[in-house]
C-alpha cells in the first residue's frame, strides 16, 4: 500500500466524515486491499472484500463521494477487517 492508499483510508475513517473523496481512490484502495470488483448496470459496481459483498453506485456527474457513501465504504471496510 502506497502513500496516497494510506491517506485515502484515513480520510474515509477520519472524524468528523468528510466528503468530496475522489471515487476513483477509493476503487483504487479496495483492489489494493485484494477485493473482487464486478461492473453492474449503469453506475452500480460491486465489490467482495474478504467474503463481504457491498454494492455501490459510482457518483455522477461529479467524480468525489458524499458523506452517506463515506459511511457505506467505512462499514464495508469494517466488515471486511479493514481499519487504519
Amino acid at each position: 500500500m502506497n502513500n496516497k492508499h494510506r491517506k485515502t483510508l484515513q480520510a474515509l475513517f477520519a472524524t468528523p466524515i468528510q466528503s468530496g473523496i475522489n471515487w476513483a481512490d477509493i476503487e483504487a484502495l479496495f483492489m489494493i486491499l485484494g477485493a473482487e470488483r464486478y461492473e453492474g448496470n449503469g453506475s452500480r459496481v460491486r465489490f467482495l472484500l474478504n467474503d463481504v459483498k457491498a454494492t455501490f453506485h459510482r457518483p455522477h456527474p461529479h467524480k468525489e463521494t458524499d458523506k452517506g457513501a463515506v459511511v457505506s465504504v467505512r462499514n464495508f471496510l469494517k466488515a471486511g477487517g479493514i481499519e487504519p
